[in-house]
């Protein structure tokens, strides 16, 4: 029999030096698959689109083609309007995969969403207020006052639930944070009602989709996203912990109010920097945290990961199709993902495996 060298966990149950058990496989296999369908994702992203442009035409640009790369209309195609929304998809796609990994597991609820913490909520009301009453018209200004939006509501909902004696408890926050957002959702309701001229500009953004984004629009996100991934992965040994219980972590040396806040401000951070860029995007985050856990079982780290190599590839695949499915029209992308993250989360819901599929925490 072989015996485990000394050694801590990684974080995936894993100890450095110890053969990996057959549970570690499929981790490591499925890990494999997504980062290999990933880039040949993000070329099929580049080389379709609406346009005339064919995508014989762009896979001759990529390959270095002359011909095709002295096309300036082709040029335009690839890498003024595929490229920034294939990098989008992946970014947004990584945020909200982690972000719902992380919820699920600190909430205890393998159904929970990314819209939990009213950051959808506020980010609405947010580019409402934009729109009516300062002129915020332009794809760059709406991000700015999306995430700002979010990041507001968020606040209030984490302070909010950090006081009284069940502060940062999962029920406190889910509650804390549906409140919020029912709050907000009235407040836009009632600017919209009065100002109607903004409707149809907020009707488009709140559907959710990748179309009009310019790498510009992603650098300034890049920051509050990285704060937010690094606080996510650095979460999960305690959040780990604090599936053993409240109480038993607390023997470990655990703060089980602070992980869950700490916790809350990532999700928060992640969702909404994704908000920001593609509007609200509904579903991903809960199903790719859900296929994470049937492959990784309870090693959190390596949910995360997956979580964000499947979101990040749902993502990429659900905003080729909205290219294709009414050409020479789009479809919105979270539209695509509304049709096929209905149906699972009815199959999820009925599944006799939901008892069992609860996060490590």
């Amino acid at each position: 029999m072989l015996i485990a060298q000394e050694g801590r966990p990684d974080g995936t149950g894993h100890r450095p030096g110890q053969p990996l058990t057959p549970g570690h496989r499929p981790v490591r296999r499925t890990a494999l698959a997504l980062t290999v369908a990933l880039p040949a994702l993000a070329v099929l992203s580049l080389v379709i689109g609406t346009g005339h442009s064919s995508a014989a035409d762009a896979w001759h640009f990529l390959t270095g083609d002359p011909a095709a790369r002295a096309d300036a209309p082709l040029r335009l195609a690839v890498l003024d309007v595929r490229l920034p929304r294939t990098l989008a998809a992946v970014f947004v796609g990584v945020c909200l995969g982690v972000s719902g990994c992380l919820l699920q597991a600190a909430t205890r609820n393998p159904l929970a969403e990314t819209g939990l913490l009213g950051v959808n909520s506020g980010a609405a009301f947010a580019v409402v207020l934009g729109l009516t009453f300062f002129g915020a018209t332009s794809p760059t200004a709406l991000m700015g006052w999306a995430l700002a939006g979010g990041l507001a509501a968020s606040a209030v909902v984490l302070l909010l639930a950090a006081s009284g004696r069940t502060a940062g408890s999962p029920l406190r926050l889910v509650l804390t944070g549906t409140a919020i957002g029912a709050t907000f959702h009235g407040l836009t309701s009632y600017v919209l009602l009065g100002t109607r001229s903004t409707f149809d500009t907020y009707r488009y953004w709140t559907i959710g989709s990748l179309a009009g984004v310019e790498s510009t629009d992603l650098l300034p996100l890049t920051a509050p996203a990285a704060v937010g991934l690094l606080l996510a992965f650095g979460c999960a040994r305690p959040l780990s912990a604090l599936g053993l219980g409240d109480d038993s972590a607390r023997s470990l040396g655990h703060h089980p109010g602070r992980i869950r806040l700490a916790v809350a401000a990532a999700v928060s951070l992640l969702v909404g920097c994704a908000v920001a860029v593609a509007g609200p995007i509904a579903f991903l985050g809960l199903l790719a945290p859900y296929a994470a856990r049937a492959v990784a079982g309870p090693r959190l780290t390596a949910q995360l990961a997956l979580s964000a190599l499947a979101a990040a590839a749902v993502m990429l695949l659900a905003d080729i199709l909205a290219r294709v499915v009414i050409r020479p029209w789009e479809t919105p992308v979270s539209v695509l993902l509304a049709f096929v993250g209905g149906p699972l989360l009815v199959w999820i819901a009925r599944s006799s495996r939901l008892s069992t599929a609860g996060a490590s925490a």
